[in-house]
Protein backbone atom coordinates (compact mmCIF):
# COMPACT_ATOMS: atom_id res chain seq x y z
CA UNK A 1 0.00 0.00 0.00
CA UNK A 2 1.00 3.49 -0.64
CA UNK A 3 1.76 5.97 1.81
CA UNK A 4 1.32 9.78 1.37
CA UNK A 5 2.13 12.27 3.98
CA UNK A 6 -0.13 15.54 3.77
CA UNK A 7 1.93 18.58 4.68
CA UNK A 8 0.02 21.13 5.82
CA UNK A 9 -0.71 24.03 8.84
CA UNK A 10 -3.86 25.60 10.35
CA UNK A 11 -3.93 28.27 12.68
CA UNK A 12 -5.93 31.07 13.92
CA UNK A 13 -3.84 33.68 11.69
CA UNK A 14 -2.65 31.02 8.75
CA UNK A 15 -6.81 29.95 7.91
CA UNK A 16 -8.26 26.95 7.52
CA UNK A 17 -8.36 26.35 3.94
CA UNK A 18 -5.38 24.42 3.12
CA UNK A 19 -6.52 21.38 5.68
CA UNK A 20 -10.07 21.89 4.44
CA UNK A 21 -9.09 21.27 0.80
CA UNK A 22 -6.74 18.97 1.56
CA UNK A 23 -9.41 16.64 3.30
CA UNK A 24 -11.39 16.72 -0.36
CA UNK A 25 -8.03 15.78 -2.27
CA UNK A 26 -6.93 13.00 0.24
CA UNK A 27 -10.50 11.17 -1.13
CA UNK A 28 -8.78 10.52 -4.27
CA UNK A 29 -6.51 8.66 -2.98
CA UNK A 30 -8.70 6.55 -0.77
CA UNK A 31 -6.46 3.34 -1.76
CA UNK A 32 -3.25 4.39 0.63
CA UNK A 33 -2.11 5.12 3.52
CA UNK A 34 -2.63 8.51 4.68
CA UNK A 35 -0.58 10.33 7.07
CA UNK A 36 -1.06 14.52 7.81
CA UNK A 37 1.96 16.65 9.33
CA UNK A 38 1.16 19.39 11.49
CA UNK A 39 2.38 21.87 13.44
CA UNK A 40 0.21 22.80 16.69
CA UNK A 41 -0.48 25.77 16.23
CA UNK A 42 -3.02 27.85 17.89
CA UNK A 43 -6.41 27.37 16.51
CA UNK A 44 -5.46 24.40 14.44
CA UNK A 45 -7.97 22.06 12.40
CA UNK A 46 -6.20 18.84 13.90
CA UNK A 47 -8.91 17.47 15.89
CA UNK A 48 -10.72 17.57 12.35
CA UNK A 49 -8.22 15.30 10.68
CA UNK A 50 -8.86 13.31 13.46
CA UNK A 51 -12.36 12.87 13.38
CA UNK A 52 -11.88 12.18 9.35
CA UNK A 53 -9.99 9.35 10.13
CA UNK A 54 -6.61 9.91 9.54
CA UNK A 55 -3.36 9.89 11.49
CA UNK A 56 -1.81 13.12 12.37
CA UNK A 57 2.10 13.50 12.91
CA UNK A 58 2.98 16.58 15.28
CA UNK A 59 5.93 18.78 13.85
CA UNK A 60 8.01 21.01 15.70
CA UNK A 61 9.02 23.23 13.48
CA UNK A 62 8.65 24.02 9.55
CA UNK A 63 12.30 22.55 8.74
CA UNK A 64 13.15 20.54 6.00
CA UNK A 65 15.24 18.26 8.55
CA UNK A 66 12.64 17.39 10.26
CA UNK A 67 10.34 16.71 7.61
CA UNK A 68 12.95 14.36 5.74
CA UNK A 69 13.17 12.76 9.15
CA UNK A 70 9.89 11.83 9.23
CA UNK A 71 9.54 10.81 5.38
CA UNK A 72 12.18 8.60 6.17
CA UNK A 73 11.11 6.90 9.34
CA UNK A 74 7.20 6.40 7.93
CA UNK A 75 8.65 4.88 4.58
CA UNK A 76 7.22 7.58 2.38
CA UNK A 77 6.14 7.54 -0.59
CA UNK A 78 4.60 10.38 -1.87
CA UNK A 79 4.36 14.57 -0.25
CA UNK A 80 1.55 16.66 -0.50
CA UNK A 81 2.49 20.05 0.40
CA UNK A 82 0.25 22.25 0.88
CA UNK A 83 2.07 25.01 2.49
CA UNK A 84 2.66 29.13 1.98
CA UNK A 85 6.16 28.64 3.48
CA UNK A 86 7.44 25.81 1.96
CA UNK A 87 9.34 27.02 -0.97
CA UNK A 88 11.24 26.06 -4.30
CA UNK A 89 14.63 25.49 -2.40
CA UNK A 90 13.13 23.40 0.71
CA UNK A 91 11.25 21.49 -2.10
CA UNK A 92 14.21 20.65 -3.95
CA UNK A 93 16.43 19.68 -0.96
CA UNK A 94 13.05 17.34 -0.09
CA UNK A 95 13.09 15.73 -3.25
CA UNK A 96 17.17 15.31 -3.90
CA UNK A 97 17.92 14.26 -0.19
CA UNK A 98 14.59 11.48 -0.20
CA UNK A 99 13.32 10.83 -3.45
CA UNK A 100 9.64 10.93 -2.64
CA UNK A 101 7.31 11.51 -5.42
CA UNK A 102 6.17 15.20 -4.42
CA UNK A 103 2.86 17.31 -5.09
CA UNK A 104 2.81 20.58 -4.42
CA UNK A 105 -0.60 23.33 -4.66
CA UNK A 106 0.03 26.49 -5.13
CA UNK A 107 -2.71 29.70 -5.72
CA UNK A 108 -0.02 32.12 -6.60
CA UNK A 109 2.22 31.53 -9.87
CA UNK A 110 5.31 30.30 -7.52
CA UNK A 111 8.45 28.54 -8.71
CA UNK A 112 8.58 24.51 -7.41
CA UNK A 113 10.49 21.81 -7.62
CA UNK A 114 7.88 18.88 -7.71
CA UNK A 115 6.43 16.65 -9.56
CA UNK A 116 2.78 17.30 -10.21
CA UNK A 117 1.72 20.68 -9.29
CA UNK A 118 -2.25 21.37 -9.02
CA UNK A 119 -3.71 25.03 -8.89
CA UNK A 120 -7.57 23.88 -8.24
CA UNK A 121 -8.46 27.88 -8.39
CA UNK A 122 -11.08 28.77 -11.59
CA UNK A 123 -8.70 30.95 -12.47
CA UNK A 124 -5.53 28.91 -12.59
CA UNK A 125 -3.35 29.54 -16.21
CA UNK A 126 -1.08 26.20 -16.63
CA UNK A 127 0.87 28.43 -19.41
CA UNK A 128 1.59 31.03 -16.62
CA UNK A 129 3.92 27.73 -14.94
CA UNK A 130 5.92 27.39 -17.96
CA UNK A 131 9.58 27.86 -16.80
CA UNK A 132 8.21 27.75 -12.98
CA UNK A 133 8.32 24.19 -12.77
CA UNK A 134 10.54 21.09 -13.95
CA UNK A 135 10.45 19.93 -17.30
CA UNK A 136 8.03 16.93 -17.09
CA UNK A 137 6.27 18.43 -14.11
CA UNK A 138 2.20 17.50 -14.41
CA UNK A 139 0.69 20.80 -14.43
CA UNK A 140 -3.46 19.98 -13.02
CA UNK A 141 -4.84 23.70 -13.71
CA UNK A 142 -8.17 25.39 -13.00
CA UNK A 143 -11.78 24.51 -13.04
CA UNK A 144 -12.26 20.72 -13.84
CA UNK A 145 -9.54 19.96 -11.02
CA UNK A 146 -11.57 22.21 -8.38
CA UNK A 147 -11.56 20.59 -5.15
CA UNK A 148 -15.15 20.36 -4.11
CA UNK A 149 -16.90 18.33 -1.10
CA UNK A 150 -19.76 15.65 -2.72
CA UNK A 151 -22.46 17.29 -0.94
CA UNK A 152 -21.32 20.38 -3.15
CA UNK A 153 -22.28 17.88 -6.41
CA UNK A 154 -25.63 16.99 -4.66
CA UNK A 155 -27.06 20.54 -3.35
CA UNK A 156 -26.35 21.60 -6.89
CA UNK A 157 -28.37 18.63 -8.27
CA UNK A 158 -31.25 19.26 -5.70
CA UNK A 159 -31.14 22.68 -5.94
CA UNK A 160 -34.78 24.50 -6.29
CA UNK A 161 -35.49 27.56 -7.78
CA UNK A 162 -35.31 30.12 -5.18
CA UNK A 163 -38.18 32.53 -4.45
CA UNK A 164 -38.02 35.92 -6.18
CA UNK A 165 -38.03 37.73 -3.12
CA UNK A 166 -34.21 38.28 -2.04
CA UNK A 167 -34.11 36.80 1.80
CA UNK A 168 -31.36 34.93 2.49
CA UNK A 169 -27.21 36.60 2.87
CA UNK A 170 -24.40 33.49 3.08
CA UNK A 171 -21.49 35.02 4.84
CA UNK A 172 -18.19 33.34 4.90
CA UNK A 173 -14.82 35.32 5.61
CA UNK A 174 -13.05 32.41 6.12
CA UNK A 175 -12.56 29.94 9.12
CA UNK A 176 -10.25 32.17 10.97
CA UNK A 177 -11.40 36.08 9.68
CA UNK A 178 -8.08 36.82 10.17
CA UNK A 179 -9.24 40.47 9.30
CA UNK A 180 -11.77 40.35 11.69
CA UNK A 181 -14.61 41.77 9.05
CA UNK A 182 -17.31 39.77 10.07
CA UNK A 183 -19.39 41.51 13.01
CA UNK A 184 -18.71 44.69 10.47
CA UNK A 185 -20.27 43.28 8.21
CA UNK A 186 -23.42 42.31 9.72
CA UNK A 187 -23.76 46.13 10.94
CA UNK A 188 -24.08 46.79 6.98
CA UNK A 189 -26.56 44.27 6.39
CA UNK A 190 -28.56 45.76 9.56
CA UNK A 191 -30.11 48.47 7.01
CA UNK A 192 -31.54 45.53 5.03
CA UNK A 193 -34.21 44.50 8.27
CA UNK A 194 -35.62 41.96 5.53
CA UNK A 195 -32.55 40.01 5.26
CA UNK A 196 -31.36 37.15 7.03
CA UNK A 197 -27.50 35.79 6.82
CA UNK A 198 -26.01 32.61 7.87
CA UNK A 199 -22.75 33.24 9.18
CA UNK A 200 -20.27 30.48 8.55
CA UNK A 201 -17.04 30.24 10.35
CA UNK A 202 -14.91 27.66 12.69
CA UNK A 203 -13.28 27.39 15.96
CA UNK A 204 -10.06 28.67 14.60
CA UNK A 205 -11.37 32.02 14.82
CA UNK A 206 -9.91 34.43 17.88
CA UNK A 207 -12.80 36.26 17.51
CA UNK A 208 -15.60 33.62 17.96
CA UNK A 209 -17.00 34.70 21.39
CA UNK A 210 -17.50 38.10 20.66
CA UNK A 211 -19.47 37.02 16.91
CA UNK A 212 -21.32 34.79 18.96
CA UNK A 213 -22.54 37.70 21.60
CA UNK A 214 -23.17 40.08 18.71
CA UNK A 215 -25.48 36.95 17.05
CA UNK A 216 -27.23 36.46 20.36
CA UNK A 217 -28.26 39.94 19.67
CA UNK A 218 -29.42 39.94 16.31
CA UNK A 219 -32.93 38.29 15.20
CA UNK A 220 -31.20 38.43 11.57
CA UNK A 221 -28.84 36.12 11.73
CA UNK A 222 -27.73 32.47 12.36
CA UNK A 223 -23.69 31.40 13.04
CA UNK A 224 -22.49 27.83 11.84
CA UNK A 225 -19.19 27.37 12.85
CA UNK A 226 -17.97 23.94 12.09
CA UNK A 227 -21.07 23.56 9.76
CA UNK A 228 -20.93 20.29 7.24
CA UNK A 229 -23.93 22.01 5.75
CA UNK A 230 -22.22 24.67 3.85
CA UNK A 231 -23.53 22.98 0.30
CA UNK A 232 -27.04 23.38 1.47
CA UNK A 233 -26.55 26.65 2.97
CA UNK A 234 -25.41 28.30 -0.05
CA UNK A 235 -28.28 26.17 -2.78
CA UNK A 236 -30.52 28.35 0.03
CA UNK A 237 -29.09 31.53 -0.46
CA UNK A 238 -29.75 34.69 -2.72
CA UNK A 239 -26.39 36.12 -2.30
CA UNK A 240 -22.62 36.03 -1.13
CA UNK A 241 -20.23 37.75 0.76
CA UNK A 242 -17.49 35.81 0.90
CA UNK A 243 -13.15 36.25 0.40
CA UNK A 244 -11.74 35.44 -2.99
CA UNK A 245 -10.14 32.24 -1.57
CA UNK A 246 -11.25 28.33 -1.76
CA UNK A 247 -15.20 28.89 -0.64
CA UNK A 248 -14.84 31.72 -4.00
CA UNK A 249 -14.53 28.25 -6.19
CA UNK A 250 -17.85 26.28 -3.78
CA UNK A 251 -19.39 29.50 -4.43
CA UNK A 252 -18.71 29.68 -8.62
CA UNK A 253 -19.91 26.50 -8.57
CA UNK A 254 -22.99 26.78 -7.22
CA UNK A 255 -23.85 29.36 -9.67
CA UNK A 256 -24.31 31.58 -6.56
CA UNK A 257 -23.97 35.73 -6.78
CA UNK A 258 -21.22 37.15 -4.69
CA UNK A 259 -19.41 40.16 -3.54
CA UNK A 260 -15.57 39.34 -3.12
CA UNK A 261 -13.41 41.15 -0.28
CA UNK A 262 -10.29 41.15 -0.29
CA UNK A 263 -8.30 39.97 3.21
CA UNK A 264 -5.00 38.55 2.48
CA UNK A 265 -2.20 39.13 -0.21
CA UNK A 266 -2.20 35.49 -1.24
CA UNK A 267 -5.88 36.35 -2.95
CA UNK A 268 -4.95 38.72 -5.68
CA UNK A 269 -4.91 36.28 -8.46
CA UNK A 270 -8.49 35.21 -7.62
CA UNK A 271 -9.19 39.06 -7.15
CA UNK A 272 -7.28 39.80 -10.80
CA UNK A 273 -9.69 37.18 -12.79
CA UNK A 274 -13.13 38.04 -10.75
CA UNK A 275 -12.32 41.78 -11.58
CA UNK A 276 -11.40 40.67 -15.55
CA UNK A 277 -14.91 38.76 -15.34
CA UNK A 278 -16.75 41.75 -13.95
CA UNK A 279 -17.42 40.19 -10.74
CA UNK A 280 -17.90 42.73 -8.01
CA UNK A 281 -15.07 42.45 -5.68
CA UNK A 282 -14.22 44.99 -2.80
CA UNK A 283 -9.95 45.24 -2.32
CA UNK A 284 -10.13 47.19 1.19
CA UNK A 285 -12.92 46.48 2.86
CA UNK A 286 -15.38 49.90 3.26
CA UNK A 287 -18.90 49.67 4.94
CA UNK A 288 -19.89 52.28 2.40
CA UNK A 289 -18.59 50.13 -1.12
CA UNK A 290 -20.21 46.74 0.33
CA UNK A 291 -23.68 48.82 1.35
CA UNK A 292 -23.99 50.01 -2.65
CA UNK A 293 -23.35 46.63 -3.60
CA UNK A 294 -25.52 44.79 -1.97
CA UNK A 295 -27.87 47.67 -3.12
CA UNK A 296 -27.11 47.20 -6.35
CA UNK A 297 -27.85 43.83 -6.07
CA UNK A 298 -31.49 44.28 -4.63
CA UNK A 299 -32.44 46.55 -7.11
CA UNK A 300 -30.96 43.76 -10.17
CA UNK A 301 -33.02 41.22 -8.19
CA UNK A 302 -36.29 43.44 -9.13
CA UNK A 303 -35.38 43.36 -12.80
CA UNK A 304 -36.24 40.43 -15.42
CA UNK A 305 -34.90 40.65 -18.53
CA UNK A 306 -36.83 38.46 -21.60
CA UNK A 307 -34.81 37.82 -24.56
CA UNK A 308 -37.05 38.64 -27.76
CA UNK A 309 -36.78 35.29 -28.88
CA UNK A 310 -38.47 33.87 -26.38
CA UNK A 311 -41.88 36.33 -25.78
CA UNK A 312 -44.76 35.01 -25.93
CA UNK A 313 -47.38 36.27 -28.40
CA UNK A 314 -49.19 38.55 -26.77
CA UNK A 315 -46.23 39.98 -25.53
CA UNK A 316 -44.73 40.48 -29.24
CA UNK A 317 -47.87 42.07 -30.11
CA UNK A 318 -47.54 44.17 -26.66
CA UNK A 319 -44.20 45.91 -27.64
CA UNK A 320 -45.42 46.19 -31.42
CA UNK A 321 -48.12 48.56 -29.79
CA UNK A 322 -45.07 50.29 -28.07
CA UNK A 323 -42.91 50.84 -30.63
CA UNK A 324 -45.33 52.38 -33.11
CA UNK A 325 -46.92 54.39 -30.37
CA UNK A 326 -46.39 58.23 -32.07
CA UNK A 327 -44.14 59.39 -28.83
CA UNK A 328 -42.13 56.36 -29.36
CA UNK A 329 -41.37 56.34 -32.80
CA UNK A 330 -40.59 59.80 -33.30
CA UNK A 331 -37.45 59.43 -31.68
CA UNK A 332 -36.68 56.47 -34.31
CA UNK A 333 -34.50 56.39 -37.15
CA UNK A 334 -37.42 54.70 -38.57
CA UNK A 335 -40.28 56.36 -37.90
CA UNK A 336 -42.81 54.60 -40.15
CA UNK A 337 -45.34 52.12 -38.11
CA UNK A 338 -43.88 48.94 -38.36
CA UNK A 339 -46.50 46.07 -39.83
CA UNK A 340 -47.15 43.23 -37.64
CA UNK A 341 -45.49 40.77 -40.45
CA UNK A 342 -42.43 42.59 -40.79
CA UNK A 343 -42.31 42.54 -36.36
CA UNK A 344 -42.60 39.03 -35.95
CA UNK A 345 -40.49 38.32 -39.39
CA UNK A 346 -37.92 40.15 -37.30
CA UNK A 347 -38.14 38.50 -34.16
CA UNK A 348 -37.64 34.99 -35.96
CA UNK A 349 -34.37 36.51 -37.24
CA UNK A 350 -33.03 37.53 -33.88
CA UNK A 351 -32.52 33.52 -33.36
CA UNK A 352 -29.84 33.58 -35.81
CA UNK A 353 -28.12 37.22 -35.09
CA UNK A 354 -24.91 36.83 -32.88
CA UNK A 355 -24.47 41.25 -33.54
CA UNK A 356 -27.74 41.91 -31.71
CA UNK A 357 -30.35 41.21 -29.14
CA UNK A 358 -33.51 43.23 -28.01
CA UNK A 359 -34.81 42.33 -24.22
CA UNK A 360 -38.44 43.12 -23.12
CA UNK A 361 -37.76 44.17 -19.12
CA UNK A 362 -40.01 43.64 -16.42
CA UNK A 363 -39.74 45.24 -12.84
CA UNK A 364 -41.17 43.14 -10.16
CA UNK A 365 -43.02 41.10 -12.66
CA UNK A 366 -44.58 43.89 -14.77
CA UNK A 367 -43.38 45.41 -18.35
CA UNK A 368 -41.39 48.51 -18.05
CA UNK A 369 -39.78 48.70 -21.17
CA UNK A 370 -37.39 47.39 -23.91
CA UNK A 371 -33.36 47.73 -24.65
CA UNK A 372 -31.56 46.34 -27.43
CA UNK A 373 -27.55 45.90 -28.09
CA UNK A 374 -26.81 46.22 -31.99
CA UNK A 375 -23.62 46.24 -33.77
CA UNK A 376 -22.03 44.36 -31.16
CA UNK A 377 -18.46 43.58 -31.87
CA UNK A 378 -16.76 41.42 -29.21
CA UNK A 379 -13.36 42.24 -30.90
CA UNK A 380 -13.81 46.04 -30.99
CA UNK A 381 -15.63 45.42 -27.31
CA UNK A 382 -18.56 47.88 -28.25
CA UNK A 383 -21.59 47.91 -29.13
CA UNK A 384 -24.64 50.37 -29.95
CA UNK A 385 -27.29 50.74 -27.57
CA UNK A 386 -31.33 51.74 -27.50
CA UNK A 387 -33.75 51.50 -25.48
CA UNK A 388 -37.89 52.71 -25.16
CA UNK A 389 -40.38 52.63 -22.31
CA UNK A 390 -43.94 51.24 -21.72
CA UNK A 391 -45.62 54.70 -21.69
CA UNK A 392 -48.47 53.41 -19.65
CA UNK A 393 -45.66 53.33 -16.56
CA UNK A 394 -43.90 56.57 -15.39
CA UNK A 395 -40.47 56.99 -14.30
CA UNK A 396 -38.60 53.75 -15.73
CA UNK A 397 -35.89 55.52 -17.41
CA UNK A 398 -33.12 55.31 -14.65
CA UNK A 399 -34.55 51.42 -14.53
CA UNK A 400 -34.11 50.82 -18.20
CA UNK A 401 -30.87 52.50 -18.30
CA UNK A 402 -28.98 50.82 -15.10
CA UNK A 403 -30.03 47.47 -16.83
CA UNK A 404 -28.59 48.41 -20.16
CA UNK A 405 -25.89 49.24 -18.38
CA UNK A 406 -25.10 46.23 -16.08
CA UNK A 407 -25.96 44.00 -19.13
CA UNK A 408 -23.92 45.69 -21.92
CA UNK A 409 -20.79 46.01 -18.91
CA UNK A 410 -21.14 42.19 -16.58
CA UNK A 411 -22.92 40.21 -19.70
CA UNK A 412 -21.76 41.16 -22.94
CA UNK A 413 -18.13 42.39 -21.30
CA UNK A 414 -17.87 45.24 -23.81
CA UNK A 415 -15.93 48.44 -22.61
CA UNK A 416 -17.89 50.61 -25.05
CA UNK A 417 -21.51 51.55 -25.24
CA UNK A 418 -22.13 53.48 -27.97
CA UNK A 419 -25.65 55.46 -28.63
CA UNK A 420 -27.20 57.75 -31.30
CA UNK A 421 -29.95 60.31 -30.11
CA UNK A 422 -31.92 62.94 -32.08
CA UNK A 423 -30.66 66.57 -30.93
CA UNK A 424 -33.98 67.64 -30.17
CA UNK A 425 -34.51 63.86 -27.53
CA UNK A 426 -33.26 66.58 -24.70
CA UNK A 427 -34.70 64.40 -22.43
CA UNK A 428 -33.04 61.13 -23.34
CA UNK A 429 -30.23 63.15 -23.67
CA UNK A 430 -30.05 64.66 -20.28
CA UNK A 431 -30.96 60.31 -18.90
CA UNK A 432 -27.63 59.29 -20.53
CA UNK A 433 -25.82 62.76 -19.27
CA UNK A 434 -26.97 61.60 -15.96
CA UNK A 435 -25.28 58.53 -16.46
CA UNK A 436 -21.97 59.43 -17.66
CA UNK A 437 -22.24 58.93 -21.10
CA UNK A 438 -20.15 61.63 -23.06
CA UNK A 439 -20.81 63.58 -26.54
CA UNK A 440 -18.10 62.28 -28.96
CA UNK A 441 -19.24 63.23 -32.02
CA UNK A 442 -22.34 65.09 -34.18
CA UNK A 443 -23.88 63.79 -37.37
CA UNK A 444 -26.57 66.54 -38.75
CA UNK A 445 -29.31 66.71 -36.42
CA UNK A 446 -28.00 63.30 -34.26
CA UNK A 447 -25.70 63.49 -31.25
CA UNK A 448 -23.52 60.32 -30.77
CA UNK A 449 -22.99 59.52 -26.73
CA UNK A 450 -20.57 56.83 -25.52
CA UNK A 451 -20.29 55.44 -22.14
CA UNK A 452 -16.74 53.47 -21.57
CA UNK A 453 -17.11 50.67 -18.80
CA UNK A 454 -13.90 52.36 -16.58
CA UNK A 455 -16.30 55.83 -16.45
CA UNK A 456 -19.55 54.12 -15.19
Amino acid sequence: MKTILFRADSSSTIGTGHIMRDLVLVKQYSESKIIFATQDLKGNLTSKILESGYEVKSLDSNDVNELMELVEKLSVDMVIVDHYGIDYIFEKTLKEKTDVQLMVLDDTYEKHYCDILLNHNIYADEERYRGLVPEGCELRCGAKFTLLREEFYTAKADKKNLSTSFKNIFLAMGGADSANLNISILEVLKNFPNLHTHVVTTTANQYLEELKEYIAQSSNATLHVNSNVLAQLMAESHLAIVTPSVTLNEVYFMELPFVAIQTAANQSEMLKFLEKKNFPVIKNFEKKILLQNIKKFIKRQSIELINFTELTNDEKLMVLEWRNHPEVRRWMFTQEPIEKENHLSYIDSLETRSDRVYFLVKKEGDPIGVIDFTAIDLKKEQADIGLYANLNVKGVGSDLMHTIIEYGFEELHVKRLISEVYKENTKAIALYERFEFKKIDKKENVIVLELKNENR
